[in-house]
């Protein structure tokens, strides 16, 4: 499998992964704006024999990594590309001065937390009714990695 930077072209193919995966997609116009050049987005995509299967992404603000999205197909679940997709995320960030890392993640989602939870987030409090359909809390969690200077 091959991580690589998500491009404009790949569009179409998030789009897919995005409705399979969020109750509340993003739309096209959005992806688009978030894979503007020398914007603060920054969007992973992971590739097996030339099929989009996964993609993530954040937005560095000063020296926090706001992880946005992590999506992967279907019927690729559980199968680990989630991990890889965010630790490049991760990886990405060291030459950007990235020490921190946030994100929110519906109350209810245990896979996705423990997923977290492994490459070392914790938990940092509840948002009351952060998501729609349904309304739901975000478990909002925080990562601090260490200097790579």
């Amino acid at each position: 499998m091959l991580i690589r930077r998500l491009t404009p072209a790949d569009v179409p193919e998030v789009l897919l992964i995005e409705r399979e995966a969020f109750r509340t997609p993003w739309s096209e116009e959005t992806f688009r704006e978030e894979l503007k050049e020398g914007g603060r987005a920054h969007y992973l995509a992971a590739v097996e024999n030339e099929c989009m299967v996964g993609y993530a992404g954040f937005w560095q603000v000063l020296d926090e990594g706001h992880i946005m999205k992590v999506a992967t197909r279907a019927g690729y679940r559980r199968q680990g590309i989630g991990e890889r997709l965010l630790t490049a995320l991760l990886q990405m960030g060291e030459p950007l001065g990235i020490l921190y890392w946030t994100l929110e993640v519906r109350e209810s989602n245990a896979a996705a937390i423990g997923l977290y939870e492994k490459i070392g987030f914790v938990s940092a409090g509840l948002r009351p009714g952060y998501y729609e359909q349904p309304k739901e809390a975000a478990n909002i969690m925080w990562l601090k990695r260490e200097s790579q200077k």
